[in-house]
């Protein structure tokens, strides 16, 4: 089984970009999408359900704003809309898909970058989220989180590490939680797989930063341990641009 993750920045800019033709040649069999910046009834989603894909939405209150979506064409058991925590959900942050053999949370954590403010909600999340897995993962054991998590996590994953150490998205405090977080029982799928210097997912759209790679991993798949014997292979799929991020993807043996 094939799933793939994207931030797409803007799900309506990126099918004018060629996302259909894309998600019909790449052929994933669940696609989880972040920052859609757009509701359900905002999008013609006919072609991309006549690929076979049914889609789930959970979209931010505030227009053209974050958002998260899910296309699969596994129809699941059960679809959880948000964390159960408001200040969270009026931002359509995750979305929750439960299968067979497993769970998949598709989730858009914030970003600090534009101020004071938006760091300290970011470092609420972040303790937030920690507890809302944890309770999870006591009756879904085999659970796959994927998404923007707006954090590099070592200094391999970003290009330049010196002159970041200070900016959001690389602070220490933020860094640590990524290793605590892991560390708490979750495989980061791609190192698990790679040890690959200068394999990033976004890319500032400043100074030809992506021609230049000079970018930053920060959208993850990661996996409870229990399903370590599950994972077939995990990529970052960096020549895919319809967006400042590209594509990451996990394969499973279901």
């Amino acid at each position: 089984m094939k799933i793939i993750s994207y931030n797409v920045n803007g799900i309506r800019a990126a099918i004018k970009k060629g996302f259909v033709e894309w998600l019909n040649e790449e052929d994933p069999d669940i696609v989880c999408l972040q920052e859609t910046k757009a509701s359900s009834e905002q999008v013609n989603m006919l072609e991309i359900q006549a690929l076979g894909y049914k889609d789930y939405w959970h979209s931010a209150q505030k227009k053209g704003y974050s958002g998260v979506a899910v296309f699969s064409k596994v129809e699941p058991k059960h679809v959880e809309i948000g964390c159960g925590i408001e200040k969270y959900d009026v931002e359509g942050r995750v979305i929750r898909l439960d299968f067979e053999k497993f769970s998949l949370m598709n989730v858009y954590m914030p970003s600090g970058t534009s101020g004071d403010e938006r760091q300290e909600f970011k470092m609420q999340w972040l303790d937030d989220f920690h507890d809302y897995v944890a309770e999870l993962r006591q009756s879904i054991p085999n659970l796959v989180i994927c998404g923007d998590f707006n954090i590099a996590h070592k200094e391999i994953d970003i290009h330049n590490p010196v002159s970041n150490k200070n900016n959001s998205g690389f602070l220490p405090e933020e860094r640590e939680w990524v290793t605590q977080f892991l560390g708490s029982g979750f495989i980061d799928t791609f190192r698990y797989f790679s040890d690959e210097a200068d394999r990033y997912s976004w890319w500032t759209y400043r100074a030809g930063a992506r021609g230049n790679n000079k970018g930053w991993r920060i959208d993850y798949f990661v996996t409870t341990r229990e399903m370590e014997n599950m994972l077939d292979h995990a990529d970052i799929l960096h020549d895919v641009v319809h967006s400042d991020h590209c594509p990451t993807s996990l394969t499973l043996k279901i």
